[in-house]
């Protein structure tokens, strides 16, 4: 019985027409993996999400009589505004967009609109607004702190039908894009053209820079490129009015007005829809050598994640996996991971040829002296593929052993991870609980990975428990509630604890006055 038979509805008509958003790609995979297995490791992540969504999608109730639902004329003013072909309001629609990445109880939308240009976009918005409806965008789903778990009442409003690269110029080096362009495609048009967007999600094969922009996604190369923020030059949106409102401009410098670009970067579609993007670029690396150095003991590991940072070498990757998560890979990946070893570092330096072999020496002579037992580099681009191959591959692999996953970015000082690191797994054999922790140790990101089943009501309170206990820890050693995911819905009852009172009112102060009916993804970041 198929997912969609379980609840009595027919498949989407989204899914019918070849949407290309994850949630329909998954369900597409189980009946097509055969056909599929040369195309395995672009489809990681998707498959990643099928197995995170697969068992919660079971577990959920849809009540479709408590919807609140929005006019039939409004509905009519959208199909004659972007077709009916584009309108999506049968329950397989409704039911599939009701969810992301986050483990949280779906919410059912009203309807879900997907406009091909920018004029409708602001036209829908619009609309919204006169009718005070809510409406929240989506790009591929793929958040991991529900920003895109929609109202109960609302529009969503997909990205997916906008994904041109506008404009890549190689002589002033930046791209404009439309937000639902997908993130490694535009990597790969920037590369074939000698250039290079460093932002790298681990969800980059499906999510889209819209996404990124709005979560201010991170990767493994923040250590040395840093984030999405650090990439936005400018940025084209409507308010919550249906207004067209321009930030930055192609310069390298601009410093016109308030910085309304940093303000819209990482607001999760709670201050305005973004349609067109300007992307900062820069040249492509010269030269990259990667190494994986394998420890008898974690702290040895996260140790020499330290001392590395504080030999004054910055890799463009510095990525730790402990052994529940090794075993997981292997198991998974088959890439020649060592079974035995208590936790490995995976670590990329880059740029000219002299400079990436004499970091790359330095790095190997801290590891060796901090107790590493072996160094490994690759020889060629086969076997860096395969190690960071078996990196990204870290969540797909750990999310195939329990039927739920919850996934956690708590960010401390770089100086600090070993005793995150020891604090994670205290709380682990204290609840009895099995992590994995897995992550961006060179910036301080780790992934507390919990294992467990949501339908086990004694575990979870204990999982519960235990993500409290790593967010009181990380804020405790001068962290932060989040690294890259965001804060959404499930970290906005923490968020007074990191900032105060204070910047909440801010916030919020900021929200009202831009959004007065509160109709732009209500909930999100601060609760209201």
């Amino acid at each position: 019985m198929t997912f969609y038979e379980s609840v009595n509805i027919e498949a989407p008509r989204s899914m019918q027409r070849g949407a290309s958003t994850v949630e329909n790609s998954v369900y597409f995979l189980i009946s097509s993996l055969t056909q599929l297995q040369a195309a395995r490791k672009t489809l990681a992540v998707s498959v990643q999400l099928l197995i995170v969504f697969i068992g919660f999608f079971h577990e959920s109730r849809y009540d479709f009589k408590e919807m609140i639902m929005i006019s039939g004329s409004l509905i009519k003013k959208f199909i004659d505004l972007v077709g009916r072909e584009n309108v999506f309001d049968d329950k397989a629609d409704l039911v599939t967009y009701s969810y992301d990445a986050a483990v949280l109880d779906p919410v059912v939308p009203a309807v879900i609109l997907r406009p091909s240009n920018y004029e409708l976009v602001g036209k829908i918005v619009g609309l919204c607004d006169e009718n005070s409806v809510p409406v929240t965008v989506r790009g591929a789903g793929t958040n991991l702190s529900g920003g895109t778990i929609p109202s109960a009442n609302g529009v969503v409003l997909m990205t997916n039908a906008m994904n041109n690269i506008l404009e890549i110029n190689e002589e002033d080096m930046y791209a404009v894009v439309q937000p639902g362009v997908i993130t490694a495609k535009l990597a790969a048009a920037v590369e074939a053209k000698g250039l290079f967007y460093p932002p790298d999600p681990g969800s980059q094969a499906v999510s889209t820079i819209g996404g990124n922009v709005a979560e201010n996604a991170g990767g493994l190369r923040g250590l040395k490129y840093g984030v999405t923020k650090d990439y936005v030059m400018g940025l084209k949106f409507f308010d919550a009015h249906g207004n067209v409102v321009k930030t930055g401009s192609r310069t390298v410098k601009c410093v016109t007005g308030y910085n309304l670009t940093g303000l819209m970067v990482g607001s999760e579609g709670t201050l305005g829809v973004i349609y067109e993007i300007i992307l900062k670029l820069i040249p492509l690396p010269f030269h990259r050598k990667s190494m994986v150095a394998v420890f008898d003991e974690t702290a040895k590991a996260t140790e020499t994640v330290a001392a590395i940072i504080a030999g004054r070498i910055v890799p463009a990757t510095l990525e730790f996996m402990d052994n529940f998560t090794i075993r997981a890979v292997e198991k998974h990946s088959k890439a020649g991971l060592p079974l035995d070893a208590a936790a490995l570092l995976l670590v990329e330096v880059d740029g000219h040829h002299a400079q990436v072999d004499e970091d790359a020496e330095k790095i190997e002579s801290i590891c060796r002296k901090n107790g590493a037992v072996s160094i490994r580099s690759a020889k060629d681009v086969y076997e860096r593929e395969k190690i960071w191959t078996a990196r990204r591959n870290a969540l797909s692999a750990l999310a195939q052993l329990k039927p739920t996953l919850v996934l956690e970015d708590a960010t401390v000082p770089r100086s600090k991870v070993p005793e995150m690191v020891r604090a994670i797994e205290t709380i682990g054999k204290r609840l009895n609980l099995p992590i994995g922790t897995f992550g961006h140790a060179g910036d301080g990101n780790l992934h507390p990975t919990i294992l467990t089943d949501r339908r086990n009501n004694e575990e979870w309170k204990r999982v519960e428990e235990a993500i409290n206990n790593i967010f009181e820890k990380a804020l405790a050693l001068g962290g932060t509630l989040s690294g890259e995911h965001g804060i959404g819905l499930s970290k906005s009852a923490f968020l007074e604890s990191e900032i105060g009172a204070g910047a909440i009112l801010f916030s919020k102060n900021i929200k009202s006055a831009l959004d007065p009916k509160n109709i732009l993804n209500p909930g999100k970041i601060t609760g209201e």
